[in-house]
């Protein structure tokens, strides 16, 4: 997906712009990049590919030679950014996060007039902030241009824009789908994807920016230069897995809602069908875990690790750009401890269940490693759509979900008519959903999450959630 952070001032930022960037590191593996602006100087930018090392150890050599009052950087699960850009509207350096599905008929509309043009990436690809930026230079202002290039986008686009005099502009995607936060210390502001970034840093929250407001940032406030909308979609994945346990979102904190979903799903479970005679609760690592603990400590039953991940040499399971190495890599991080697998019989919770493929490795080195029975907990519903507004998930095709694969094998093309009923347990397809998933992948037994559930343990007005991955609702 992508993170980013900023910060203007009356002092150097530059380190908080490299720690703040480098704590967004979860939310993407292929490139990274800061821009530093100074009065005598101006603007100093680097960019790295992180497919292998960590952001620290390519950017360690840059705070040498950089200094700034301002400074933006950014994690991207995409393309090379921030970007340098002069036109009419003068040089500013800009990011984006967020994805473009009509980036094709974009590029088209635009090259269909003379003279126009795009650098091309190695693939032939246009980097997607280059085009928003194309976009936002097409008229005569840059809030007017980011309004505009929000409202053609199919998909997403919240971005910061740092002009030559230091400021930063920030603009939340027209549906708030990601969350941007302004914090604030005695020598300026800082602004951030993750909440507690700022926090870490010695900023103290100063304001959360709303649905498709456009915000001026400088080392002595900010201003809004176009007003936030009523309606919202943020992003509930944001709550089950991408976001970090510390951060908060729309006053939800991320780990305590993690504890109150698994919390939900063991209270239902015990009164719709019973929880299962198990020895031990686990969470599959990281960002099962606190699932795990609150479906424990609802169920009374015994929480443990009957394995754990080893992440010093590769922090990611999916870092690798090859799939086979990227599933070799998450059997080699999955180190059991065998005094807790073998005879015993295990409740695993996991974010999510979307592909499954590392998932039948982790039970299958399980049961490999002595364990009596393996049961499953999702702590979201089943994923019957790909997500258009968010660039976070590499399948080719939906069909590349569990959920919906089995439905297809399950019922054919009738089925997909039906995945309203496949993704309810109560039902009859949504039972032969569950049984035909554990017969594939092993499970003793599945269960996942029900909408309702996890919306209860997020807490805010449902229609202020973006769920369509799960029901396909706008």
């Amino acid at each position: 997906m992508g993170g980013f952070f900023g910060a203007t001032s009356r002092r150097d930022v530059t380190v908080d712009v490299f720690f703040g960037v480098d704590y967004h590191s979860h939310l993407g593996t292929k490139r990274a990049g800061m821009v530093v602006w100074d009065k005598e100087k101006g603007f100093q930018r680097s960019i790295h590919s992180i497919e292998n090392v960590p952001f620290r150890t390519k950017f360690e050599d840059d705070l040498a030679t950089f200094d700034g009052t301002s400074a933006i950087g950014c994690i991207s699960d995409k393309d090379p950014q921030p970007l340098m850009v002069r036109s009419h509207l003068g040089l500013f350096a800009i990011t984006t996060v967020g994805i473009i599905n009509n980036a094709d008929q974009l590029i088209d509309a635009h090259l269909s007039a003379p003279g126009n043009q795009f650098m091309s990436l190695s693939s032939g690809d246009v980097n997607e902030t280059e085009l928003v930026a194309c976009l936002i230079n097409q008229k005569e202002d840059l809030v007017e241009g980011i309004r505009y290039a929000q409202s053609v986008i199919s998909g997403s686009c919240t971005l910061l824009v740092m002009t030559e005099d230091g400021s930063i502009i920030a603009a939340r995607d027209m549906l708030g789908r990601l969350p941007i936060i302004i914090g604030k210390d005695q020598d300026g502001y800082c602004v951030s994807f993750e909440s507690f970034v700022s926090g870490k840093l010695g900023y103290q929250d100063a304001y959360e920016v709303g649905p498709g407001e456009v915000v001026r940032i400088t080392p002595e406030g900010f201003e809004t230069l176009a007003p936030a909308g009523d309606k919202m979609r943020i992003c509930t994945f944001l709550w089950t897995y991408y976001g970090y346990p510390n951060s908060t979102y729309e006053g939800v904190n991320v780990e305590v809602m993690r504890y109150r979903n698994g919390e939900i799903m063991a209270r239902d479970e015990e009164a719709q069908v019973g929880v299962p005679d198990v020895d031990i609760v686990a969470g599959v690592p990281d960002s099962g875990l606190p699932h795990g603990i609150g479906f424990a400590n609802q169920s009374g039953k015994a929480f443990g690790r009957p394995f754990v991940k080893y992440t010093p040499t590769w922090s990611r399971s999916f870092m690798p750009s090859n799939q086979k190495i990227r599933d070799h890599v998450a059997r080699m991080k999955q180190v059991p401890v065998t005094e807790l697998i073998d005879g015993k019989k295990l409740l695993l919770v996991d974010d999510s269940i979307v592909r499954g493929t590392q998932l039948r490795e982790t039970v299958n080195f399980l049961y490999g490693a002595g364990a009596k029975e393996v049961h499953m907990r999702s702590a979201c519903p089943p994923i019957m759509y790909g997500c258009k507004y968010l660039n976070f998930s590499t399948s080719r095709s939906e069909m590349e979900l569990i959920a919906r694969r089995k439905v297809q094998e399950l019922e054919g093309d009738e089925g997909q008519k039906h995945l309203d009923e496949y993704a309810d347990a109560s039902t009859e397809r949504g039972k032969c959903l569950l049984k035909s998933i554990c017969d594939e992948m092993g499970f003793d037994s599945l269960r996942f999450q029900s909408l309702e559930g996890m919306i209860e343990a997020i807490g805010i007005d449902p229609e202020r959630l973006c769920t369509y991955c799960w029901n396909g609702k706008e």
